[in-house]
């Protein structure tokens, strides 16, 4: 009868064995080589490389009690803001010398709180969150792991973390300021899901533009459920049943502005000598589109590069005088032809009624 073959993997003994040096001067060119000698180093490194050592990565994190990794859970990695985020954050942490490990709630409350959970029991070394529990309960539930977070892109009641956040309140009141500076004096508000704080923050800036225009300029509000392209032709369509058209549309991201684009252009609405459009996040497509999108350009990349410079600098040696703050980035005006005012040369027509 044949048995199993075994292997046995070599250990950190085997390995001051061979290169002749204590376990101790093995651990130190792990973890610290800048501390032997380059001599003894190299043939430490030779007896590792003769071996194929691996060292374990959970006996290490017992001992340290922090990995070098660093987590992002994002609400939902299909919006390309979060990929911006997530570029920045890992160029931070790679000058850091950390890694990034990137999960997604799904804006799932009880997806969020089982991601929590494996990041406590896995000791991450930080995690940068955009909360989809906004009651913080969740969150209030994993700061008992002594771990730190930065909230990204959110703010939750009574959070005791760190916030890096963008200011939708002036981006909503931007876009439709810039629409009402155009002469649009009836003006549509094609929003994503309103249960969502930061399509309810463009909202209150959209309204805070109106009020400040004064008298004679409306605003219409076409909730969402969704923040994609069909909803976008969706909104397009409600919008095209009312009553009387708005000639000026703010929608609350670049998705839902591309397919408002196409639900007009099939309809035969010319953009934007009939109906200006504006969006929001200032995605590649916007600048590609059929007609070019002016956006609100948030500074997703920055947001996630400050995100993960705080949260190295709160796990850091330094952390017991680590003091909580908040950053806020100002959105920016990116205008294009979709919002200028008058005929544009080229463009559909109307389809005749």
């Amino acid at each position: 009868m044949q048995g199993a073959c075994v292997t046995k993997s070599a250990g950190m003994r085997d390995v001051a064995l061979l290169a002749g040096v204590s376990v101790g001067t093995v651990s130190n060119v792990l973890n610290r080589p800048d501390a032997v000698a380059p001599g003894t180093r190299a043939r430490v490194q030779a007896a590792i490389a003769e071996l194929g050592f691996v060292r374990s990565e959970s006996a290490r994190l017992l001992r340290a009690g922090s990995s070098q990794v660093l987590a992002l859970l994002a609400l939902d990695l299909a919006e390309p803001f979060f990929i911006g985020v997530l570029r920045g954050a890992e160029q931070a942490a790679r000058a850091a010398g950390f890694g990034v490990l990137v999960m997604d709630s799904a804006s799932s409350a009880a997806t969020e709180a089982t991601h929590l959970a494996m990041l406590a029991q896995q000791r991450v070394r930080g995690v940068l969150v955009t909360p989809a529990d906004v009651s913080g309960t969740t969150l209030a539930e994993f700061a008992r792991a002594r771990i730190p977070y930065v909230l990204v892109d959110r703010d939750i009641p009574g959070g005791i973390g760190c916030q890096v956040l963008v200011d939708d309140v002036a981006g909503g009141a931007m876009a439709v300021a810039h629409l009402i500076a155009a002469g649009h004096r009836r003006i549509a508000y094609a929003a994503g899901p309103l249960e969502s704080p930061q399509y309810r923050d463009r909202l209150e800036g959209a309204r805070s533009a109106v009020a400040e225009a004064g008298r004679g300029v409306e605003l219409v509000v076409l909730p969402g459920t969704r923040a994609d392209v069909s909803a976008g032709r969706d909104a397009a369509e409600r919008m095209l049943g009312l009553a009387e058209l708005p000639t000026g549309v703010f929608c609350g991201n670049d998705l839902i502005a591309l397919g408002m684009l196409q639900g007009l252009f099939a309809a035969g609405v010319a953009v934007p000598r009939d109906v200006a459009i504006v969006g929001y996040d200032d995605l590649e497509v916007a600048a590609g589109a059929v007609v070019p999108l002016t956006s609100i350009r948030r500074p997703a990349t920055r947001v996630g590069i400050a995100a993960a410079e705080i949260l190295v600098e709160e796990s850091g040696a330094a952390a017991g005088q680590h003091v909580h703050r908040e950053l806020v980035f100002q959105p920016e005006l990116v205008v294009r032809a979709s919002s200028l005012p008058g005929p544009r040369p080229g463009l559909p027509s109307p389809r005749p009624s």
